[in-house]
């Protein structure tokens, strides 16, 4: 029987620089591979609706993203559950699978030449890059205690409204505890939102002055995060014993 997974307490700095990987990986996918989203599934689940009646230049990729970005979390949790069982370092361990997948995404964009949507290259590379973000999505739900997707904003934008508004709301009447909680989401919230904002401006600036050479910078990040991740694991494995 697999073990129970088990979030830990990561600092702020993990989950805003992730969602700053999807965002950059994601505004430079969108601007050179024709459109493409793939950090969030909505709109291939609209695509995927309205298919029968409406059709569409590079269908074939969008709703290929669902079952993709499915399996990819299928994947995540398996790994994060035998892991969870064997050595504890859970975290690294998947974050190494998202940091592979972004390598594949960065050589393919870079070496593959891409002549239109419909282009197999357009499919294989964006693929991958919807694999990656399956995993960090499941990663962060899974590994990450308390912490808001990175991948999707519509979710946090809802949260933060919410959040904003509990804390105006009882600003005149002073300290209450849905107040406090609310400060407490926002204080993480916002840092996640801000690091895909600065992800996808970055990443534009980026992809227009390099290229794809600029996916070198995400890619980078989530190394330097795998890296802490493996650290952290095993002062955490030392600190048990």
């Amino acid at each position: 029987m697999a073990a129970t997974i088990l979030p830990r307490q990561v600092p702020k700095a993990v989950p805003t620089l992730l969602s700053f990987v999807a965002g950059y990986i994601d505004s430079v996918t969108f601007l050179g591979l024709y459109g493409i989203f793939i950090a969030q599934m909505t709109g291939s689940f609209v695509l995927a609706g309205t298919q029968f009646v409406a059709s569409e230049q590079g269908y074939l990729v969008k709703l290929l993203a669902i079952p993709v970005f499915f399996a990819a979390g299928c994947v995540a949790t398996l790994i994060a559950a035998l892991a969870e069982e064997r050595n504890g370092r859970t975290l690294a361990l998947v974050m190494t699978v998202e940091c592979l997948l972004l390598s594949m995404l960065v050589v393919l964009h870079i070496a593959v030449p891409v002549a239109g949507i419909n282009d197999p290259a357009v499919l294989f590379t964006a693929l991958t890059g919807i694999a990656a973000m399956g995993v960090q999505s499941a990663m962060v739900r899974l590994l990450m205690r308390g912490v808001a997707s990175t991948n999707v904003m519509t979710t946090n934008t809802t949260q933060m409204a919410v959040d904003v508004t509990l804390v105006l709301l009882h600003a005149a009447s002073g300290t209450s505890a849905a107040a406090g909680a609310a400060r407490d989401r926002l204080s993480g919230l916002l840092p996640i939102v801000v690091g895909f904002v600065c992800g996808t401006a970055i990443g534009a600036v980026g992809y227009s002055v390099t290229g794809f050479w600029t996916l070198l910078v995400p890619l980078a990040i989530a190394y330097a995060v795998c890296v802490w991740a493996f650290y952290a694991g095993g002062v955490s494995k030392q600190s048990a014993a």
